[in-house]
């Protein structure tokens, strides 16, 4: 019996699991829901030089329908893994890591709430996702050789409405807990992401610029392959949708971007919107106390299918639930969550209103729906209007509780179930300095000091977060330094690709450290010290240090960032000096050798690092160079003239055939990309040629 066998038949042995062979390989195949009903659509797709698509329709369901045809073309594979997440059938497709993936879905009951929530969703809305969903189908049905998973088609509007729902709290951080206690640990303190995915977003009004445009700048930090990586698009419908912008795989319209009157972008922010709760359960474990009395612990038998070699072997696994949520049980006790937004899927409406909306008034009032939990906006428009929105649901918590730690779980004091009005949240609207910008920071940076916020006219129970990333130390640097003269193009663009560091945040305390290190009987140490000395504190590849600095302090940046512990800098110089040395030969290399973009036969060097407003971070690859595969990605720069016309130019690290590596379109972008030019974005999508 091969080992991978007995090893997992025991592990299912422990879980009190079964396993199965190929004779019951159809048992394991979940039968698909009824699809939606087809429809006959009207659209066409034409891509422009770069194969980005722009997709024309009659209604804005049938573009929604040509959204989905196209991306399938382009990246039908993350499209498919997508789909299987919300089906809870990843780890029939990706084996141990999609068995992580299909567990979550079913704590969280994604499917359930898009179920109970869609009928909720206006008519145009569902027949948007309707239409998406029928997309997918169509594609699937006429390549079935692409499909890996059985009956995985046909998908309806619904698994497109539990996409969102699973993936949202994600974004604010629910990964971050989750994980602790799934470990048997106690959940951190603090919110944010589990890496460095982040974003920069700026804007300047036109009476700030030398030319009187008003300019926005999407700038999204996100994994350059996988499920949330960017793809572009550009729309429009009889029915005045008109819009250009990016998505992830599985959205029916644009994330981000522009339509001819405004647009906006989105950074990730980190307030603390998740609370876990102690529970106080019975001997037996099946019920738990709330306000002195028992209540029955819901709890469900699921199978999570697993692929492992020619065989898909289920293992069963037992999920929990209380009023407050999802609950885990460890070695600990039983831990409740609850985070914003739970039960609710009204997101998926509120990103399409917007892609529709005319005006500051228009978008405003869609915003305070609030129906996406979190997320920072930059926005601006075509009557020069800029503003900065920390928008979040933040609960309405009760006085008197540690909110960041592990909360009592038998009192209803603690269960919030409302939240503070959008018009509370930290928003910069319109400031003095005529401009506003975000990189996953405290919202009090938003602009200029004399505009800013008071951080003591918001009450702590908020969790607004008070961290302060390199980002928003330079943007803020870079804005002071021009004073109060007005901003040209090419000076907004300057600070966007700056690739410098604070010496006051933690490169600068890094440095510190590395410079008092005892060196003594290490000479190549005593070497790669002085070389950091007269490190200038950017990234800009026009340094002799800058390789070495890159890779000495590049997880000292990620723990920075993750507000964790820094690791020991000695440490982290050993491992770059061996590093450098054995695959260069010396240390002074130059950054451009050492940090690559590269992208089937594509290889270009790349300046920047991680936590600069050029964010460029990477994984060493076996001959010793840092592969970028993160940071700086789909980025756009969307221009309102003084007559409220629009115009658009943007780039993507790789280019619109996200996982087609034999078309032209696979790296073309790249180029353009690593020398930090744009390329036009033909608007509206008739404009295509």
């Amino acid at each position: 019996m091969p080992r991978w066998f007995t090893a997992l038949f025991w592990a299912a042995i422990a879980l009190g699991g079964v396993f199965v062979g190929l004779s019951s390989w159809d048992a394991l195949i979940a039968s698909a829901p009824p699809a939606d009903p087809a429809r006959k659509r009207n659209v066409t797709i034409a891509r422009d030089q770069w194969g980005v698509p722009h997709i024309s329709g009659k209604t804005d369901a049938d573009v929604a329908y040509g959204i989905a045809l196209a991306q399938s073309q382009d990246d039908f594979r993350n499209l498919e893994e997508t789909l299987a997440a919300v089906r809870g059938r990843s780890a029939a497709l990706l084996g141990e890591d999609g068995a992580r993936l299909d567990f979550v879905g079913h704590l969280l009951d994604a499917r359930a709430m898009a179920d109970k929530g869609y009928a909720s969703l206006s008519p145009a809305t569902r027949a948007l996702v309707e239409a998406y969903a029928q997309g997918l189908n169509d594609y699937a049905r006429g390549h079935a050789r692409e499909v890996r998973l059985q009956g995985l088609f046909p998908v309806n509007g619904r698994d497109v409405v539990a996409g969102f729902a699973m993936r949202s709290p994600f974004f604010f951080g629910l990964d971050r807990p989750l994980s602790a206690l799934i470990e048997g640990k106690l959940p951190p303190r603090d919110a944010g992401p589990a890496d460095e995915r982040g974003s920069n977003a700026f804007a300047v009004a036109g009476r700030r610029s030398s030319d009187g445009v008003t300019r926005l700048i999407v700038n999204s930090h996100q994994p350059w392959e996988g499920p949330v990586t960017w793809w572009e698009l550009v729309v429009h419908s009889d029915e005045g949708w008109d819009f250009a912008g990016a998505n992830f795989p599985g959205a029916p319209y644009p994330l981000l971007g522009h339509n001819k009157h405004l647009g906006w972008a989105n950074t990730v922010n980190r307030p603390d919107l998740i609370d876990v709760y102690r529970l106080v359960l019975d001997e037996g474990g099946t019920r738990y106390r709330l306000d002195g009395q028992w209540r029955d612990l819901e709890s469900r038998r699921v199978w999570l299918r697993v692929k492992f070699g020619p065989l898909v072997l289920p293992i069963p696994r037992t999920v929990y639930r209380s009023v407050h949520g999802p609950v885990i049980i460890n070695d600990l006790g039983a831990f409740a969550i609850r985070y914003a937004g739970i039960g609710q899927v009204g997101q998926v409406e509120q990103y399409y209103r917007l892609n529709k909306a005319r005006d500051f008034a228009e978008w405003k009032a869609i915003m305070a729906t609030q129906a996406v939990p979190a997320t920072a906006f930059v926005y601006a428009d075509a009557k020069g209007h800029i503003g900065m929105f920390y928008n979040a649901l933040f609960p309405a918590r009760a006085p008197g509780y540690d909110w960041k730690g592990v909360l009592p779980g038998d009192t209803s004091k603690t269960l919030w179930n409302r939240y503070l009005p959008w018009a509370g949240n930290p928003h910069t609207v319109d400031p003095a300095a005529g401009w506003v910008a975000t990189a996953n920071s405290t919202p009090f940076l938003s602009t200029a000091p004399a505009d800013q916020l008071k951080r003591a006219d918001f009450p702590v129970d908020m969790g607004i977060e008070t961290y302060v990333t390199n980002r928003a130390q330079r943007y803020q640097a870079r804005f002071a330094q021009l004073g109060n003269q007005l901003i040209s193009r090419d000076q907004l663009l300057s600070i966007k690709f700056d690739k410098g560091y604070d010496r006051s945040g933690w490169a600068g305390r890094w440095w510190a450290e590395v410079l008092a290190l005892d060196t003594r009987g290490r000479p190549d140490l005593q070497k790669a010290r002085a070389l950091i000395r007269q490190w200038d504190f950017t990234l800009d590849c026009n340094g002799p240090a800058d390789g070495l600095v890159a890779l000495a302090f590049a997880q000292h940046a990620r723990f920075a960032y993750l507000q964790k512990p820094v690791p020991d800098a000695r440490k982290g110089l050993e491992e770059a000096v061996q590093t450098l040395t054995r695959h260069f030969g010396t240390l002074a290399v130059p950054l451009g050798d050492f940090q690559r973009l590269r992208r089937g036969t594509v290889d270009l060097p790349l300046c920047g690092g991680p936590d600069t407003l050029r964010a460029v971070i990477g994984t060493l690859a076996d001959d010793g160079r840092r592969v970028s595969n993160n940071g700086d990605g789909f980025i756009m720069l969307i221009e309102w003239d003084a007559a409220g016309q629009v115009q658009s130019r943007s780039i993507h690290q790789f280019g619109s055939a996200a996982t087609r590596p034999q078309s032209p379109h696979y790296a073309d972008q790249s180029p353009l990309f690593a020398a930090q030019r744009f390329k036009p974005v033909p608007f509206p999508a008739g404009g295509a040629g």
